[in-house]
């Protein structure tokens, strides 16, 4: 199942679990299932815009893109922890009120049972991008599965509260865990956007995938060849490394990008996905990067 047949899915998930949500909240009037319903509209917003970026990733270079487009899913997951941030404020908002004019509960029984129902649906599905996010490196895929955990876990919390509120008659708790829903939900739209803008100003590639790099080129490394210069980044599912390699001047160019293309086949296999540029430079010879005079 590709990545897109799964923000399909999500958009259709997001769909049925809004209906569920809204007419929890009709039944009873908790603003904590309003604001498990508000989410949900959040949650398709998002899911609809990440499936419109992972389709302007997955197109090839051209002429104005040369590397490609896969940095448009960084759009997708910022775009979405901005969301999520508003969704957040509105619940909150919405639960000060409830707080100064408390109401009572009706139909809590059915309204929670649809509200269960809804986040048994996300679970299962946040539950199964997640594990393809990992296994593509989707940031966009990713940014959506944490989403709907988000919903998730903001749901469990509701009807924990809720099923207080039924035992205890205490009215003022339903607006106050919506409160404390909204703020948790803040803090997971302000890590969805932090994580974007780091990939959008070139992160270095995760700690695993760098140490994958470096043993295959110790594979390499002996008296005659070694590297320097090694820098990464990432790119949405890509990853590109760059690098010197050091070998004999005495070396025909023909048996220097042999050796080369060895390494980049190497480094490929190790790490699918990955794009290597070696610079190839004669023992003796250093590149002087970062000079100081250099206007750059």
């Amino acid at each position: 199942m590709q990545v897109s047949s799964y923000l399909k899915l999500s958009v259709a998930v997001a769909l049925v679990t809004i209906a569920l949500k809204t007419g929890a909240w009709w039944l009873t009037s908790s603003v904590s299932l309003l604001s498990d319903a508000l989410e949900s509209l959040v949650n398709l917003a998002g899911a609809t815009f990440a499936l419109a970026m992972v389709t302007v990733a997955a197109q090839p270079p051209d002429d104005d893109h040369p590397y490609g487009h896969h940095k448009a899913e960084y759009f997708s997951s910022g775009f979405e922890g901005v969301l999520i941030l508003v969704a957040a404020l509105a619940i909150v908002v919405a639960a000060g009120m409830r707080l100064a004019h408390p109401q009572p509960l009706d139909a809590l029984g059915l309204g929670l049972v649809l509200s269960v129902v809804s986040s048994v649906l996300n679970g299962a599905l946040a539950w199964a991008m997640l594990r393809k996010a990992r296994e593509h490196r989707s940031m966009a895929l990713e940014g959506d599965a944490r989403h709907l955990f988000t919903d998730v876990w903001t749901s469990a919390g509701v009807v924990a509260g809720l099923l207080a509120v039924q035992f205890t008659g205490w009215l003022w708790l339903d607006p106050v865990i919506a409160i404390v829903m909204g703020l948790n939900i803040a803090r997971e739209g302000g890590m969805l956007v932090w994580r974007s803008a780091a990939g959008l100003m070139d992160q270095a590639v995760e700690p695993e995938v760098l140490a994958e790099i470096e043993t295959t080129l110790d594979g390499f490394t002996h008296h005659t060849i070694r590297f320097d210069h090694v820098t990464t980044r990432r790119a949405g599912t890509r990853r590109f490394v760059d690098m010197h390699m050091h070998m004999p001047g005495g070396w025909t160019l023909g048996r220097a990008a042999a050796v080369r293309t060895s390494v980049e086949q190497a480094l490929m296999s190790a790490v699918p996905g990955l794009r290597a540029t070696i610079q190839l430079l004669p023992m003796g010879v250093e590149a002087h990067l970062g000079d100081e005079k250099d206007p750059l």
